[in-house]
């Protein structure tokens, strides 16, 4: 197969490792060029260290990746709650950010790579985050501008619903909304494709723990980072081995197993 040129579209930093990490390590070592592009890093208090911080550690974990390249495309993280935040100085939440334009900063980071593939979220933005849902618009149209071929990063939400029915069991999890849960994602019948990046595990809980801003943090997700960076590679591997993508347009009739560049 040819070399190819692959932009994955992330919101945040971390988020490239969580949701494709294994392909991009993968695609990688197949000798194709991967560039992340990133939406938005500045933190919700304004510029400053801990966004240069989180940045820093997007390209460390970008390295362990195999990445050639990230882009920052400038926007604010919007936060995950009932308020939105101010826009800090000389940065616009990515939630308030025009659609066309911001596309137009991804359009353009897709010509001058002379990109084959978009790797972008599913319509949901996975478990709602609005970062996230405005990847998926943003991705969506920058696809019309250039003709790139996308896939959307994805999970099975059966499977979703049945871990956090799980963690909760086991109290990893004490408090999440059953609702949102039960509608994140994307239902496995609607899936093209399944990627296994069990090979790249090692990759895949080393690019994650160069994210030490997002992994030393109090929340729930971090709580569970943690957990993952603890777990040997093989049982990593076990847990985190398979990655998901919807194809826009493409009828799932039969999941395509580690082929994505291939259209249809």
């Amino acid at each position: 197969m040819r070399v190819a040129t692959i932009v994955a579209f992330h919101a945040h930093p971390d988020d490239e490792v969580l949701l494709t990490g294994g392909t991009l390590a993968r695609l990688a070592a197949e000798g194709h060029r991967v560039v992340i592009a990133l939406a938005c890093s500045v933190p919700l208090g304004g510029p400053g260290t801990r966004g240069s911080e989180r940045l820093e550690q997007l390209r460390d974990s970008a390295a362990v990746l195999g990445a050639a390249r990230v882009v920052h495309l400038g926007y604010a993280d919007s936060g995950h709650g009932p308020v939105l935040y101010p826009d800090p100085p000389d940065a616009v939440r990515f939630v308030r950010a025009d659609v066309t334009e911001a596309a137009g900063r991804l359009a353009g980071v897709l010509r001058e790579e002379k990109a084959d593939l978009l790797l972008s979220y599913d319509p949901r933005g996975g478990y709602g985050h609005p970062d996230h849902r405005k990847v998926y618009e943003v991705g969506a149209r920058a696809a019309e501008l250039t003709g790139v071929r996308v896939l959307e990063a994805t999970a099975p939400r059966e499977l979703v619903t049945l871990l956090f029915g799980t963690m909760r069991l086991l109290r990893l999890v004490v408090r999440y909304d059953a609702a949102e849960v039960n509608g994140s994602f994307t239902p496995r019948a609607s899936i093209t494709h399944r990627i296994s990046v069990r090979r790249y595990a090692r990759q895949k809980r080393a690019a994650l723990a160069a994210h030490t801003s997002y992994t030393s943090s109090t929340g729930r997700s971090a709580r569970l980072a943690r957990l993952a960076i603890a777990l040997p590679v093989p049982v990593l591997g076990m847990v985190l081995g398979r990655e998901w993508f919807t194809e826009p347009g493409v009828t799932a009739t039969v999941v395509r197993r580690d082929v994505l560049l291939q259209a249809g």
